[in-house]
């Protein structure tokens, strides 16, 4: 009888095994399956047959002080991306995207902003140096139906700028759905460096996004193991899918925007030649950086010029990252993933150009050396020095007119990047070397590896405004929706931070 027990329990001690493994296979294949897959590729399968579609500069009209006002609706509507296929989007003064604002330095602007979306959000002048109160953050909303005007004097060099919703928690599905357009700077300086600078010509703006469609929905799910947020397997730019553009200059200069909400783009192109990096973030080099790529996290630009000769074709591109990121990471933040992204098609004859200068602008960033204090900022996922966003607390309280050192930590796993509001920095040092030719410019976000550091120099001229802050985050959007995300305000010397107040639509 103990025979016959003791054979049944080690058959269901094997049975039960037996399922175990099954199931351990089952979960080691699915797994395999889940991370072979994850990449996406559309190297070789662009057609290229749609024109890109430039958007159109902003009208705008001098009021008799001067004041230049531009007019921005946001509004609801629905797009043609691909023949045939209607999809709802969001966008400004039309149906996705918005137009392009031009301004240049020393110029008062007004913005009227009409919220004509069925919810509550905001427009962020990202990269813009500014008074709080118009900065466009979590503190400034503006409800459905409501009107903003916000109004500033533009007082920094040239520079490819953007602007985007910023509502507090929901930012990464207004941007998506194609909220946001270029803001671009002119000055004396840059008038004179000798670049291309013709818009729409020899100066493009390339606004780069990836999306996902789904029954003709711009669809917004993350995918498993998509800690970065929403990641698209196709790539929309300045809202054309599979777009080329003719080109009749021997030198064109392309804006490059990372409008995605958390895909980074290795950029380069398919035949790996040179071309040069003339600005950052916030302005012109001191000097072109010849390469044959450069990286942009969410949020980050770069003014790139590229040669081209007569009738040829040549294909920007996306390549693998090179971020720094384990290959678990790697491969589930869209690491591995390669895009054909636009086709240049230069005609037959091309109005010839010099060459391009050796030098540009002098640096107008501070260097770090008359820095008054140094702050330590942790940033893992949904935190920055371990806590998350709280709209009445303010983290740091910086004084008008001083220069601060500020070092950032990734403590996490996965890659982040970090936004400062109202200023452009200087990157100081990569992990305690001295930064890459390409981050030398004027900064105001920067990509940080796993494990990595970074020391900005951060210059803070005002004006001061202790009830209204700034804010400071992460800007792979799901991220910062969850919380990862500080505020700092302004103040006078001796001053001291006030309750951060909101600021509504009027």
């Amino acid at each position: 009888m103990s025979s016959v027990l003791g054979s049944r329990v080690r058959r269901i001690f094997l049975g039960l095994a037996a399922c175990l493994l099954v199931g351990a296979l089952a979960i080691g294949g699915g797994f395999v399956w889940v991370y072979s897959s994850a990449d996406v590729s559309t190297v070789g399968t662009v057609d290229f047959d749609r024109e890109l579609a430039v958007p159109p500069l902003a009208q705008s009209r001098v009021e008799a002080d001067g004041t230049r006002v531009f007019e921005l609706d946001m509004r609801s509507g629905q797009r043609e991306f691909e023949p045939g296929t209607v999809t709802p989007t969001w966008g400004f003064n039309g149906d996705y995207l918005g137009p392009t604002l031009r301004a240049g330095r020393g110029e008062r602007v007004r913005v009227v902003v009409r919220n004509g979306l069925p919810e509550t959000s905001s427009v962020h002048w990202h990269g813009m140096h500014l008074p709080a109160a118009m900065d466009g953050g979590p503190h400034q909303p503006v409800e459905a139906g409501a009107t903003w005007t916000p109004q500033w004097v533009v007082d920094q060099p040239a520079a490819t700028l953007w602007y985007h919703p910023h509502p507090h928690g929901e930012t990464e599905s207004h941007v998506r759905r194609g909220l946001a357009g270029m803001f671009i700077l002119d000055d004396a300086d840059s008038a004179t460096v000798g670049l291309p600078r013709t818009y729409g010509v020899d100066d493009l703006p390339i606004i780069v996004q990836d999306a996902r469609f789904r029954n003709g929905q711009l669809y917004g799910a993350h995918a498993i193991f998509r800690d970065v947020g929403f990641l698209g397997d196709r790539i929309l730019v300045n809202g054309t899918l599979s777009p080329y553009r003719e080109v009749g200059d021997e030198l064109i200069r392309l804006r490059l925007l990372n409008a995605s909400t958390a895909r980074m783009y290795n950029f380069g192109f398919a035949d790996d030649r040179r071309f040069a990096v003339v600005g950052t973030d916030g302005g012109l080099l001191e000097r072109p950086v010849p390469v044959d790529r450069v990286q942009l996290s969410p949020g980050e630009r770069a003014e790139v010029v590229v040669r081209m000769s007569p009738g040829e074709r040549v294909t920007l591109r996306g390549y693998p990252l090179e971020a720094g990121l384990a290959s678990f990471d790697q491969r589930f933040s869209g690491g591995d993933d390669s895009f054909d992204i636009l086709q240049l098609r230069a005609a037959e004859t091309l109005r010839p150009a010099t060459e391009l200068p050796s030098e540009q602008v002098r640096a107008q960033t501070p260097d770090g050396s008359d820095s008054v204090r140094e702050r330590g900022f942790d940033i893992q996922f949904a935190r920055i020095n371990g806590q998350q966003m709280d709209m009445g607390r303010v983290d740091a309280t910086v004084t008008r007119g001083t220069t601060e050192t500020w070092v950032v930590r990734n403590i996490d796993g996965m890659p982040h990047n970090f936004h400062v509001h109202d200023v452009q920095f200087r990157v100081l040092s990569v992990d305690g070397s001295p930064p890459p030719a390409v981050l030398r410019g004027p900064k105001d976000t920067v990509y940080i590896a796993p494990g990595s550091t970074v020391r900005l120099a951060l210059r803070f001229d005002g004006p001061a405004d202790p009830g209204t802050p700034y804010m400071f985050h992460c800007h792979l959007i799901w991220h910062e929706d969850q919380g990862m995300m500080g505020q700092f305000v302004v103040v006078e010397p001796g001053g001291a931070a006030a309750a951060p107040s909101h600021h509504g639509g009027h």
